[in-house]
């Protein structure tokens, strides 16, 4: 197989992905917490983790991927207070929301997606043994993790023991930890917390950090190759889950911590707490899907991406440069050889710290090359050309735009769709979306407005 290097952020630098089994790969990305819809920043993770694992898969690798969904916690809480509604309903429907929106990028699903809810029981039995081995302390139902215990805290964030203390949004009950650098592994249930489970420290639920460990560990065991997420998160929910595992089982957790950087919005990181972000199905629904695939990949996973118009209809217009060559080339008609280094050039730009941008020049290079040859009078097929849109989530544009002719109902449909996204009645226009695509149709919006494909 090919040598693929990775940043790992836990060394500084890259490095060789090196699987626990030969041939294949474990990969646990961090997924949302589920107490509002997602945005576009929290869709970046979904996507580069996606993308990671078609890459893998084309390297020859059987690839596990888990993404976990955080439904216990205290935004969760605090949201459904303010709706006035259950913290379990609450998570429930922005779970189904968060499916639903993603189903949307097209790349499909993670082959597990865990629940924090479903796992109390690895959960409590992990910070039992983090007590039973001088890592954790019982104090008044809640349980903290005695942080100055494990010497390599630190070693991913690289921050001073100074410079890690820990706020639980619960200030009065800090008195409880022995040092404020302490993190919650239990809490305790309070008032106007709907939602608990019975330990042997008494009624409550557990903390951020150590549910991630738990999911992990469960389904892909110890010393995995890859665990990924979102800059913001080395530092405290990386740096955490590091210390739990290995003071707990005395084996690392991962073997690369891999993180991408944040979605920006007006010069700040888009973030539902701070109010400044693009829902995700708002962006799919202006924008369309190709587009917003496109913006993903041009930018490199660990660098920050600015979020804007401009950038959206940068990414639309190299959308159509693909589909109109794919109108162009002729299906049943060979690839010159000539096109092979482009294909290099495109799959070692990936092994290389998985280089979106530079795998992307490649595959306009290809494009380029291929127009100039039809313009030529040449015949170009497009099979190789395929493989690599696969790899970036982008194969559907090789489909003729101009396939088939849609009758009354299909156009009937679309006008519906068109007419409630206007409206922003987005319940009505998903039904008229999955009523096209049961006719084999499928809506792509286009900076020239929306245009009825047939799915190939």
């Amino acid at each position: 197989m090919r040598a693929i290097r990775l940043h790992d952020t836990l060394s500084g630098k890259p490095r060789e992905l090196e699987t626990r089994e030969p041939g294949r790969a474990r990969i646990y990305a961090c997924g949302p917490t589920v107490y509002a819809p997602v945005h576009v920043g929290n869709a970046r993770p979904f996507v580069v983790f996606a993308l990671l694992k078609r890459f893998l898969e084309s390297e020859g690798y059987e690839v596990t991927l888990v993404e976990n969904v955080t439904d216990v916690n205290d935004k969760i809480y605090d949201a459904a207070r303010a709706r006035g509604v259950s913290s379990e309903a609450l998570a429930r429907e922005m779970t189904a929301r968060y499916v639903a929106d993603t189903d949307r990028l097209g790349l499909g699903r993670p082959d597990h997606e865990p629940k924090a809810s479903e796992a109390i029981g690895a959960i409590v039995e992990l910070i039992a043994a983090l007590i039973d081995r001088g890592h954790a302390y019982p104090a008044a139902g809640d349980v903290y993790f005695r942080v100055e215990s494990f010497s390599g805290y630190g070693m991913l964030s690289n921050r001073s023991l100074d410079d890690m203390v820990q706020s639980e949004g619960d200030e009065e009950r800090s008195e409880l930890k022995e040092s404020p650098r302490d993190f919650a592994l239990w809490k305790a249930q309070k008032a106007g917390e709907d939602t608990s489970w019975e330990s042997p420290w008494g009624s409550g639920r557990p903390g951020w950090h150590i549910e991630c460990s738990a999911m992990a560990e469960r389904i892909l065991g110890l010393d995995f190759d890859v665990h990924g997420g979102g800059l913001d998160l080395v530092f405290p929910h990386h740096e955490n889950e590091i210390a739990q595992t290995e003071a707990g089982r005395g084996q690392p957790l991962a073997r690369v911590w891999m993180h991408n950087g944040m979605v920006r919005l007006d010069e700040e990181k888009m973030s539902k707490s701070v109010g400044n972000i693009q829902l995700l199905h708002a962006a799919l629904d202006r924008f369309g899907r190709d587009a917003l695939v496109m913006y993903f990949v041009a930018g490199h996973y660990r660098q920050p991406l600015a979020f804007s118009p401009a950038t959206l209809a940068d990414a639309a217009k190299s959308v159509e440069r693909i589909r109109d060559f794919g109108r162009r080339i002729d299906r049943s008609a060979p690839e010159p050889e000539a096109f092979a280094p482009f294909l290099a050039r495109f799959r070692d730009a990936l092994a290389d710290d998985f280089n979106t941008p530079a795998a992307r020049a490649a595959l306009f290079d290809w494009v380029s090359e291929g127009n100039r040859r039809l313009d030529a009078g040449e015949r170009v097929g497009g099979s190789g050309l395929r493989s690599l849109l696969w790899t970036l989530g982008l194969d559907s544009l090789l489909e003729d735009a101009d396939a088939g002719t849609a009758d009354a109902e299909v156009e009937r449909l679309a006008a519906e769709r068109d007419a409630a996204r206007a409206a922003r009645d987005f319940a009505t226009a998903d039904a008229r979306r999955d009523e096209l695509a049961a006719r084999g149709w499928e809506v792509r919006d286009t900076p020239d407005g929306p245009q009825l494909v047939r799915r190939a």
